[in-house]
């Protein structure tokens, strides 16, 4: 075979040299954006592999479409009850992206001197755990788990029993997934359900969290009152929040774009102000033992992660397109994907600002003799 490849070369003319050489250098880049840059970091998902969660590959434009409609002007969302709906339509449409060019847990970390995003993510859900004073056997509820980056960290440090619940079904087939081939599918259990309704018995866990989760919720009230009411009494729940700080003026109007940015490419059904969070924990009947804004000093910029990111999502932007033309990527990908790059360009104003935080941080306790 080699024989055969070197008699075509050496009898080629200059031409026809120069077109297989640009075409194996075409092929080599394609490759090498695809399979090894492509990946997340993670090594979870690769670009051949992008679609619409569990959306048939010919109902994800219209999808995207029917959400970007509905989230125009979140605030003014008149049917609430189609939120749940949509947010599982958005999860639908980015947990592959999110997989591949974010990693396998859906969130921001405040970043640290020295340490990379891995080691800022696992060290930001390990303080869940730690605040959560957790122990081997103890059974956790995970409210909005994703595809389960935290739970396993959170698992593994811990020894704790996690059971994360999740809308989508695209993901819970993930999480599940990932929890094996990390060997923590003993520890992790992952359940599609709506956290507003949650099938779980009254007093039934040791510990919660949520992390940049219940944002989704139309009523923060009533996913804080699901959990109030499967945690045991004398137990705590610990919450990072997307809310907007002390800094955040509607009479703004480059606030109010930024704000409205970040809802309308995350599927928020509005944000909540970082008092409102707060009366909202005590007004379900929770004592606010802690509450405290993780993105300021002494913490670095947790959007530097964003800014980075800048040169890849070009490349990324490119791949996509590309797989999209060539039929490998479902039509509407580019189009998602497109959004999240102008929501990450949002958050980015946000956190520069000083008007939003990712990690409102509220530890929680369920009285031991309710009021």
């Amino acid at each position: 075979m080699l024989d055969m490849v070197m008699e075509m070369i050496t009898g080629a003319d200059p031409y026809t040299l120069a077109a297989v050489g640009a075409s194996l250098i075409v092929a080599v880049g394609i490759y090498y954006l695809v399979f090894i840059l492509g990946p997340a970091e993670t090594k979870g998902k690769s670009a051949v592999e992008l679609g619409g969660g569990s959306l048939a590959r010919e109902q994800v434009a219209d999808n995207y479409k029917a959400y970007a409609d509905f989230f125009k002007k979140p605030k003014e969302i008149e049917n609430a009850k189609q939120v749940p709906k949509l947010v599982d339509t958005f999860y639908n449409l980015v947990t592959d992206i999110y997989e591949w060019g974010w990693g396998q847990s859906f969130h921001f970390s405040p970043a640290i001197t020295g340490k990379s995003h891995r080691e800022e993510t696992r060290l930001h859900e390990e303080h869940v755990a730690d605040l959560l004073h957790i122990k081997p056997k103890d059974k956790v509820l995970d409210a909005g788990c994703g595809v389960g980056g935290p739970m396993r960290a959170i698992a593994a440090h811990s020894g704790a029993n996690v059971v994360g619940i999740t809308i989508n079904d695209y993901q819970v087939a993930r999480a599940r997934s990932h929890n094996k081939k990390a060997g923590l599918d003993n520890l992790c259990e992952v359940i599609c359900g709506d956290f507003l309704n949650m099938p779980f018995t009254d007093n039934s866990f040791d510990g919660a969290y949520s992390i940049e989760a219940t944002c989704h919720a139309p009523q923060l009230r009533d996913v804080y009152a699901e959990i109030y009411r499967v945690l045991k009494p004398g137990k705590l729940y610990v919450t990072y929040e997307w809310v907007t700080t002390p800094l955040y003026r509607a009479d703004n109007s480059e606030h109010v774009e930024i704000i409205h940015g970040i809802e309308h490419g995350d599927a928020l059904p509005g944000l909540r102000s970082y008092s409102q969070v707060v009366d909202i924990a005590k007004d379900v009947g929770f004592e606010v033992l802690e509450e405290k804004d993780l993105a300021l000093p002494p913490a670095l910029p947790w959007w530097k992660r964003l800014k980075m990111g800048r040169i890849a999502y070009y490349r990324n932007h490119v791949v996509i397109a590309l797989l999209s033309f060539l039929g490998v990527a479902p039509q509407g990908v580019v189009d998602v994907h497109e959004m999240l790059f102008k929501t990450a360009e949002h958050l980015s104003r946000g956190g520069e600002t000083g008007i939003f935080t990712p990690m409102h941080l509220l530890v929680c306790r369920k009285p031991e003799i309710e009021q």
